[in-house]
């Protein structure tokens, strides 16, 4: 493959899904969301393996969250994941990211707890945020709930990444769980036009105008967007937080804030893992026909290992 290409694969994959243009309105959102549900009952068919999973309802800010909590085929309690999935903070599921969980839950050897989180445009910021907040403190004090040593981490792909990481900067800064690990990957934190990533990405899964609407969907109003709640990268210290794995693609318009947010922690002394994948594109993780994408799960699943060891 010549250099400065994305891979065939993955290429394959955003050609299938450019068949499907993101609709920008709330009644496209409703029309998409029904869509989606027999498309993922036909996608997470044959799932791969894992010890045992448990549908459950936890306790959130405003009513029940769903839950699907994953364990590994091991004896005895094992470290716990919180994930949070991607979606612009408007769509995604537990579903749209079964195939992700399973395998990270595989090359982890900790349980995945998935949770679904109040989505916007019916709930715009701070409701995502509170949800995922919410699911990390509940994880974090009932330990035996999900078959769990006490060890708690955080993961997340896409707006999930940036949930993981405001969750961990909530906790540091709140003196809230103890995060042993945080697991960003290509979080959309510290987006800005004029980065080199979005003016040569942008049209490649995700266009200027999917992500300007996400935006208005999800912080409604101007100053929210300022907020390090909203968006970590806003966040004067960051040097509390858990140590970090920060996943980016190549082709990707949002792997320059990834980057960025990347350096940010190592500056503030946080131990950080940074991990870009060149020939990819934003989403790749949740690709099944791409061989990266395996890779990619492994490598972040190598780095959550650590914590069977360290718990």
């Amino acid at each position: 493959m010549q250099a400065g290409e994305i891979d065939p694969q993955a290429q394959a994959a955003v050609d299938r899904q450019d068949r499907l243009p993101l609709p920008h309105s709330r009644r496209g959102v409703k029309l998409l969301r029904l869509l989606t549900r027999p498309t993922m009952w036909l996608r997470n068919r044959n799932p791969p393996p894992v010890g045992a999973t448990v549908d459950r309802r936890i306790p959130g800010p405003a009513g029940e969250l769903t839950a699907r909590l994953y364990l590994p085929d091991a004896d005895g309690p094992v470290p716990t994941v919180v994930f949070f999935h991607g979606g612009g903070f408007v769509f995604g599921s537990i579903e749209t990211h079964d195939w992700l969980c399973r395998h990270l839950t595989r090359e982890s050897g900790c349980g995945v707890l998935s949770v679904d989180y109040r989505l916007a445009p019916e709930h715009p910021f701070p409701a995502a945020v509170e949800d995922a907040y919410a699911a990390v403190e509940w994880a974090a004090a009932n330990p035996e709930a999900v078959d769990g040593t006490g060890t708690v981490a955080v993961a997340g792909d896409s707006a999930g990444g940036t949930l993981a990481a405001v969750a961990a900067l909530m906790a540091a800064e709140r003196d809230g769980p103890e995060i042993a690990q945080q697991t960003l990957v290509y979080p959309a934190v510290g987006i800005e036009e004029r980065q080199e990533s979005v003016r040569e990405n942008a049209g490649i899964v995700l266009g200027e105008d999917d992500m300007e609407w996400f935006n208005r969907c999800y912080y409604v109003n101007e100053i929210h967007r300022r907020n390090p709640y909203a968006d970590p990268a806003n966040a004067c210290d960051l040097s509390g937080v858990a140590p970090t794995t920060v996943v980016t693609a190549g082709f990707d318009p949002l792997r320059d804030g990834g980057t960025a947010y990347a350096e940010r922690l190592v500056g503030d002394g946080v131990p950080t893992r940074y991990r870009n994948y060149d020939d990819m594109v934003h989403g790749f993780m949740t690709f099944r026909d791409v061989d990266r994408a395996r890779e990619a799960i492994g490598d972040v699943g190598g780095d959550l290992a650590g914590l069977l060891t360290e718990g």
